[in-house]
C-alpha cells in the first residue's frame, strides 16, 4: 500500500462510485458538496445515498429524533453557499429566548434584531399529524443532493465490510455493492454497529441520553403562548443540563438535556411549580410524540481508513448545540478531501481530522461553560444575579450586554465556545457580574428573619 501505484488508486476518478449510509444531514451534505466540488473539477461520480426513512412521513418514519432548531451562524453559512431555506421549512422564525428560573423570567432579544434562528421538524412532524402544513428539513437537504446527482437507495443497511480492499455495502436481505469510498453518517452508535469487524478500528462516542415531546396545540395557541421565543428552563434538577419549549406550526416541542434523562426526571421537571406556571395550558398531558435519543458527549475514535470515513454524529460533533452545523462542516471538510487529496487514511488524517479536532478541542471549552451552568442551577444567589444583569442590560440598547450576549450563544449554539468562554472571563463582565452577585447577597442578608 505504500507504493506509488497503491497511492494513485486511492484517488477518485471518472466513474467512480461513491457510497453514504445515512440521508440525514451529514449525509445529505457530503454527498451535496462530493458533487458540487467533483464537478468544478471534471470529475464524473456516481453517488448513492442509502436512506431508510420517509422524510415526508410523519414520525416514526420520517423521524430523526432531534429538536429541531437551526442556528443563525448555519443559516449565514449556508446562504454563502447558496442555499436558502424555504418558507415552507422552517416553521417559526426565532427572534428572542425567554428564560426561566425559579427567580424569575426574562427575555434576551437577538442581539441583531434579525430572526435567522429556524425552528424545524426533521421528518414531517409529529406521530398524530394530520395535514401536511410544512417541508420537511432533512427532506429537503436531500432533495438538494438529489438535485446534484445522487441517486436514495431505500432499505436498511445489513453491514460495511471489505473485499478486494474496497468497502462493501451490504443491505438487509439484498446483495453487496462494492464503491471506491464509503462514507458512514448514519448517527450515534449506528456506524459500529454496521462497521463491527472491519479494519480500522472504529470507537464510537461516548452519548448520554435525551427527552424530546411533540405537544399538540394549535397554531392559534402556540403564536398566543409561545410567541417567536424559544422559551429556556435552568432547574435545579441534577440530571438536567437545559430544557427548553420550542414553537413549531402547530406543536410546541419539548427538549431536555442531560444525564441519562428518563420519565420520571421528566415528571419531576412537568410538576415544578414554577415551570407548570410558564406552560402553555395542554403542555402537561399526553404527548403527541415523543422519543429519547442520544446524543454524543465526546468524538469517535479512528474516524477514516483507506475509503471509508465516519461523518456527523458517528463522527464528531458539537457538543448539545449546532450539531447540524457541525454535520456541515465534517460533511464539507471530507468531500474536500476525497475531491482534491484523495480517499487513502493518509489523506483524511492530514486534510479531514483538523476540522473534527476543531470541534473536539472546542468540546472541551464547553464543558467547562457547562460546568459553570451546574453551579448557576445550583446556587439561588447566581441565579438572582443573572437574572438581575440580564433584565438591566435588556432595558439598555448597544453592544453593552455582556451576560445577554453569553446567554444568547450558549441557548443558540451561534458562537464557538472559546468565544464564549472569552466573553465570561472578559474585565467588564466579570466586574459587572461581581456587583449584581453583591447586590444579591445584600439583599438577601437584609431581608427580615
Amino acid at each position: 500500500m505504500g507504493s506509488a501505484a497503491a497511492a494513485s488508486d486511492l484517488v477518485l476518478q471518472d466513474g467512480s462510485r461513491v457510497g453514504i449510509v445515512g440521508g440525514g444531514p451529514a449525509g445529505s451534505f457530503f454527498a451535496y458538496f462530493l458533487l458540487l466540488l467533483a464537478e468544478r473539477v471534471g470529475l464524473n461520480l456516481e453517488v448513492d445515498i442509502y436512506e431508510y426513512r420517509d422524510f415526508g412521513s410523519p414520525a416514526p418514519l420520517g423521524c430523526n429524533m432531534c429538536g429541531g432548531i437551526i442556528s443563525e451562524s448555519l443559516v449565514q453559512m449556508l446562504v454563502t453557499e447558496g442555499i436558502e431555506l424555504p418558507d415552507n421549512v422552517v416553521q417559526r422564525g426565532i427572534d428572542s429566548y425567554v428564560l426561566h428560573m425559579d427567580v424569575g423570567s426574562v427575555r434576551i432579544d437577538t442581539p441583531v434584531q434579525e430572526m435567522r434562528i429556524g425552528a424545524v421538524h426533521r421528518g414531517a412532524g409529529p406521530r398524530d399529524l394530520k395535514q401536511v402544513k410544512w417541508g420537511s428539513f432533512d427532506g429537503y437537504l436531500l432533495s438538494l443532493a438529489v438535485g446534484r446527482g445522487a441517486r436514495v437507495v431505500r432499505g436498511r443497511v445489513e453491514r460495511v465490510k471489505r473485499e478486494n480492499a474496497r468497502p462493501v455495502i451490504e443491505q438487509r436481505g439484498g446483495d453487496g455493492c462494492e464503491y471506491a469510498l464509503v462514507a458512514v453518517a448514519a448517527g450515534v452508535n449506528s456506524g459500529a454497529r454496521l462497521c463491527d469487524g472491519l479494519d480500522g478500528g472504529y470507537e464510537p462516542p461516548r452519548t448520554a441520553k435525551a427527552y424530546i415531546r411533540e405537544y399538540f396545540l394549535g397554531e392559534a395557541a402556540v403564536s398566543a403562548v409561545l410567541g417567536s421565543s424559544m422559551h429556556v428552563f435552568l432547574p435545579d434538577i441534577p440530571q438536567v443540563e437545559f430544557a427548553a419549549i420550542v414553537p413549531k406550526g402547530d406543536y410546541a416541542t419539548l427538549c431536555m438535556l442531560g444525564d441519562d434523562i428518563d420519565k420520571d426526571v421528566v415528571r419531576r421537571f412537568m410538576e415544578t411549580p414554577w415551570i407548570r406556571s410558564c406552560l402553555p395550558e395542554g403542555v402537561s398531558d399526553a404527548a403527541s410524540c415523543q422519543c429519547g435519543p442520544r446524543l454524543n458527549v465526546s468524538g469517535a475514535r479512528r474516524l477514516f481508513a483507506d475509503r471509508l470515513v465516519f461523518i456527523g454524529d458517528s463522527g464528531v460533533t458539537r457538543l448539545y448545540k449546532d450539531g447540524i452545523g457541525a454535520a456541515y462542516r465534517t460533511a464539507k471538510a471530507a468531500a474536500a478531501t476525497a475531491v482534491f487529496e484523495g480517499v487513502s487514511e493518509a489523506a483524511f488524517r492530514r486534510h479531514y481530522a483538523p476540522a473534527c479536532r476543531r470541534i473536539e478541542r472546542d468540546n472541551g471549552l464547553g464543558r467547562i461553560i457547562f460546568e459553570a451552568t451546574h453551579v448557576l442551577q445550583r446556587s439561588r444567589l447566581a441565579r438572582r444575579a443573572v437574572l438581575d444583569m440580564t433584565r438591566r442590560e435588556q432595558e439598555r440598547d448597544g453592544p453593552r450586554r455582556r451576560m445577554s450576549m453569553v446567554l444568547w450563544n450558549v441557548f443558540t449554539g451561534s458562537e464557538p465556545y472559546r468565544q464564549i468562554l472569552a466573553r465570561t472571563v472578559h474585565p467588564a463582565f466579570l466586574a459587572r457580574l461581581g456587583r449584581h452577585l453583591l447586590s444579591a447577597v445584600s439583599s438577601t442578608t437584609s431581608r427580615p428573619s
